[in-house]
């Protein structure tokens, strides 16, 4: 189905699809997911937000959005700005409201990331989110209710300070962002502390995980997971060491 020239979306189970911005690398893109609710919708990341998503989901649903950004870096809050309704993280709260190209990291961003031009006058080696301040923070333990559905905030700090994951208990899903994904794992940025990347995954290893939808690449079970976390934790998939593993 698409959304627009720019978005593509896929519907998976459980009421969960995966949007594309289908103009950015594939290697670059995050995954923009929408989770269908009872009572109100859930978007987990807004991709880079080049063209208006916000008016596209809300075609989609019949529901209030929320919009949460597993952390605030520019190709997953992007788009944040878009939306009423705005969580996170407290400890990137200032970087949602106050986004500088550095902040966001926006300044690794290269001229092939973007394949077409999104509006007349886009620079790439200039471009920066607008600002989005958080209506509200969430932390460890707080509840998102859907109205049928229950997702439980995780503080997965590592890859950023206000890292989080989505966590819904009765069917074992799990949202995690860049906390983990299958592909070389991001621990290099200015903000990113390795030593609570580990403890983060060490933490996410032990949950009863059936399904790990990631911030980039494709969905994955279990099995998959714990081998990640395990390859990571072995100094394979870290930006920091020789010899990283890439996504598919």
């Amino acid at each position: 189905m698409t959304l627009s020239s720019w978005y593509r979306i896929r519907t998976l189970d459980d009421g969960v699809s995966r949007i594309l911005e289908a103009h950015v690398a594939a290697d670059w893109r995050c995954n923009i997911w929408h989770v269908r609710g009872r009572d109100r919708d859930l978007i987990i990341d807004t991709g880079l937000g080049l063209r208006p998503i916000a008016k596209d989901i809300m075609m989609l649903a019949e529901r209030p959005v929320i919009a949460l950004c597993t952390h605030s870096h520019h190709d997953h809050a992007g788009g944040l700005c878009q939306f009423k309704t705005r969580l996170g993280h407290a400890a990137e709260a200032d970087i949602f409201a106050n986004p500088t190209r550095e902040a966001t990291v926006a300044h690794l961003l290269e001229p092939r990331t973007v394949k077409k031009l999104p509006y007349d006058g886009f620079d790439v080696a200039d471009w920066c989110y607008q600002p989005a301040p958080l209506t509200e923070t969430v932390d460890d333990g707080d509840v998102i209710d859907l109205g049928d559905r229950v997702f439980q905030v995780l503080h997965f700090p590592g890859h950023s300070p206000g890292s989080i994951a989505l966590w819904e208990a009765a069917t074992g899903v799990i949202f995690t962002g860049d906390t983990l994904y299958d592909g070389t794992l991001y621990d290099h940025l200015y903000h990113s502390v390795p030593e609570q990347l580990c403890e983060s995954l060490r933490r996410l290893r032990q949950m009863p995980v059936s399904r790990v939808h990631a911030g980039h690449f494709s969905s994955f079970g279990r099995d998959r997971m714990q081998t990640v976390i395990d390859e990571y934790l072995d100094g394979k998939r870290s930006m920091l060491c020789p010899g990283q593993m890439g996504g598919d």
